[in-house]
């Protein structure tokens, strides 16, 4: 099924590069992989190098790259713990911007490990306001 068709909600409400990018790499994995999850996880892995999720919605990073253990050695064979878009690599400053802008209570008093959790959970939140679960 071409990438268009299946694009996640909160690509729908990023900008068009986040879509592009998600739906050609969904589109290229379809062909080697076949439909199906792994398809999906390899475009999220492109899209998490160039964007955030920040609530409901996915934006540019202030740089290019993996944003998470994950995405950093990725692979079938290796399954670590995804931060769920939240870029956990970006320095503490930035995720508490992030977590400003998501009204994250107790931001400030927070290890780096603590508002990219919280930052997650504040993400899983708008996502499911917006779906209207």
């Amino acid at each position: 099924m071409p990438g268009r068709e299946v694009l996640p909600s909160t690509l729908r409400r990023s900008p068009e590069k986040a879509q592009r990018t998600w739906e050609k790499t969904h589109d290229s994995a379809v062909q080697t992989y076949g439909e199906g999850q792994r398809a999906h996880r390899t475009a999220f892995a492109a899209v998490k190098h160039q964007f955030e999720k920040v609530g409901d919605h996915w934006e540019p990073k202030g740089r290019k790259g993996p944003s998470d253990r994950q995405a950093e050695g990725g692979g079938p064979e290796r399954r670590a713990p995804t931060a769920g878009g939240v870029d956990a690599n970006a320095p503490k400053e930035h995720l508490l911007e992030v977590a400003r802008r998501l009204d994250v209570r107790g931001r400030s008093s927070m290890a780096k490990p603590e508002l990219v959790k919280a930052i997650e959970k504040a993400n899983d939140r708008q996502t499911r306001k917006a779906r209207g679960d």
